[in-house]
């Protein structure tokens, strides 16, 4: 049985992210995850069944730590021999491709699941620039988990198109729909829900759920809201995710209106996001760049409509006035009145949540996802 490397820079990534992806692959190749270390290892190697590698990775620019990081790799994957190395996230894939590249592995493979460098400037942008191409040349096939992300790296000339490719119609590990179905949710954990938050039956609930950064449009959604909350008493907005003050931190007059506005109820990162979804009547996901956005895909999975930015990923799954409202990225005033719209006409809200799990069901199950990445890997195996 060949093996196959699967590499990500943190394990909360390698866990989440290609969930259940490990596993099925492990009935066809002999299936190694490579991941910082962390208390996730376990989760990951109980849950998929496979062996898992620490090599410590940062997710900054951090040149000595990352020759370090390049080295150790370089060692795993010389050890582990594997047919195909198989990257996903930023630094894994930097790291991962150039040490696969030294190592002579003759499949090396990096899934693009959004560009953080799109929002750079300056010298910065630059460098990033640099690493991005770096990144592509020692790869010898990019997948793109969407086709809009496709044509983004090919107007930035990152990589020739013919090493580009999407698999299926997009994302990185598609979703289970069964897992995610209002069916799944009883309604008495909704009521209970709905309780300790004091959120009433007839308040008109939006849902965030990620990081709560500016790049996820984070204060456009808190400006909004705050105006709408002035006209609207009986909305309710709730944010699911953590902060990252280091990364990408918010404005202080958004983190103000989180702490002070009664409406907005901030729940933390929670391992399970579904009854969330289920006390809500549609997702707001304001997004400055995307690469193919899971949370869209639950929240129609979960029978939400859903406010996107126009932007690649979010575009694809989300067509405007049939399963959501697509708005232009960081447009507050846009957000506002596609938010107002909604509370407006519950009949057309209602209309679009029924079309919302069709089209996720229809185009997005994850064994779909699955089965073409495994073709991708035969036909590999059969050059």
């Amino acid at each position: 049985m060949k093996k196959i490397l699967r590499i990500t820079t943190v394990p909360i990534s390698l866990m989440n992210l290609l969930k259940g992806q490990p596993k099925f692959m492990s009935q066809y190749y002999k299936v190694v995850g490579v991941t910082s270390p962390g208390d996730e290892i376990d989760t990951i190697i109980n849950d998929e069944g496979i062996s898992v590698i620490a090599v410590e990775m940062t997710r900054t620019i951090s040149p000595i730590k990352d020759l370090v990081s390049l080295f150790k790799l370089y060692k795993a994957i010389k050890k582990e021999k594997p047919f195909i190395v198989h990257s996903h996230t930023p630094k894994a894939g930097t790291l991962g491709m150039m040490a696969a590249k030294l190592a002579g592995v003759p499949n090396r493979l990096h899934t693009i699941a959004g560009l953080p460098l799109l929002e750079a400037t300056g010298p910065k942008r630059k460098l990033l620039d640099v690493v991005e191409k770096i990144t592509y040349a020692c790869a010898t096939k990019i997948y793109p988990n969407s086709l809009g992300l496709k044509d983004i790296i090919i107007q930035n000339k990152y990589t020739k198109p013919s090493k580009l490719k999407v698999i299926a119609k997009g994302s990185s590990n598609g979703i289970d729909a069964n897992h995610f179905s209002i069916k799944n949710i009883s309604v008495e954990t909704i009521s209970t829900l709905r309780e300790e938050l004091h959120i009433n039956k007839s308040d008109v609930v939006f849902v965030f759920v990620g990081r709560l950064v500016t790049d996820k449009g984070i204060n456009e959604l808190i400006s909004a809201f705050k105006r709408l909350s002035i006209k609207n008493p009986n909305i309710k907005l709730l944010l699911v995710g953590t902060f990252e003050s280091d990364l990408d931190p918010l404005k202080g007059k958004t983190l103000n209106e989180i702490e002070n506005n009664s409406n907005i109820i901030h729940v933390g990162w929670q391992t399970d996001v579904r009854p969330y979804f289920a006390i809500s009547n549609a997702l707001v996901f304001p997004s400055y760049r995307e690469g193919f956005p899971n949370v869209v895909m639950q929240a129609g999975a979960m029978d939400l409509p859903s406010i996107v930015t126009d932007i690649n990923g979010c575009n694809e799954i989300i067509k405007h006035n049939i399963n959501g409202l697509v708005i232009p990225p960081k447009d507050e005033s846009e957000l506002f009145i596609a938010m107002q719209y909604l509370i407006e006409n519950p009949d057309e809200s209602q209309k679009m949540a029924k079309a919302s799990r069709k089209i996720i069901y229809a185009n997005y199950q994850r064994e779909v996802i699955w089965n073409a990445l495994l073709k991708e890997y035969n036909n590999l195996e059969n050059q």
